[in-house]
């Protein structure tokens, strides 16, 4: 085999590669198309796929034109739906655990709960310790 034949191969394949990219994008904008009815989209399929190269060729000169329209509107679409879903997940996150421990020594600070109390929570919020044993370890420090 020679680099004639080489540099010829790589052309079928390229060639190749070219028209299977072609159909998937002529079959993603057949389906994404939301005004054409289901007979007039199997009427291409069927026309794309019994006439391979003429289905294609027709198609892109009928509807080429919106086929870049079609692609931006989804792009537009997934592009708000990713926008919504990050804004949902930064507001259902909830407080911090800063905030939490700030709240508690608020209520701390106004006698609302003990310092025990407060100890006891902060080490639930902070999962340093169980809050069965938080109590044990106060009267520890506060006897030693």
């Amino acid at each position: 085999m020679n680099l004639w034949d080489i540099f010829l191969s790589i052309f079928w394949f390229m060639l190749l590669f070219a028209w299977i990219w072609l159909l998937i994008s002529i079959f993603a904008d057949l389906f994404r198309d939301h005004e054409l009815s289901g007979w007039a989209k199997a009427g291409w399929v069927l026309f794309i796929i019994i006439i391979p190269w003429l289905g294609a060729l027709v198609y892109l000169i009928a509807r080429g034109h919106s086929m870049n329209q079609r692609a931006l509107e989804q792009a537009g679409r997934q592009e708000q739906a990713f926008r919504q879903y990050v804004q949902q997940a930064a507001t259902t996150s909830g407080p911090s655990v800063a905030d939490e421990v700030a709240k508690l020594a608020d209520l701390r600070d106004k006698g609302t709960i003990s310092a025990d109390e407060f100890e006891q929570a902060k080490a639930r919020l902070l999962g340093t310790q169980d809050a069965s044993t938080a109590p044990q370890a106060n009267q520890r420090a506060s006897t030693g």
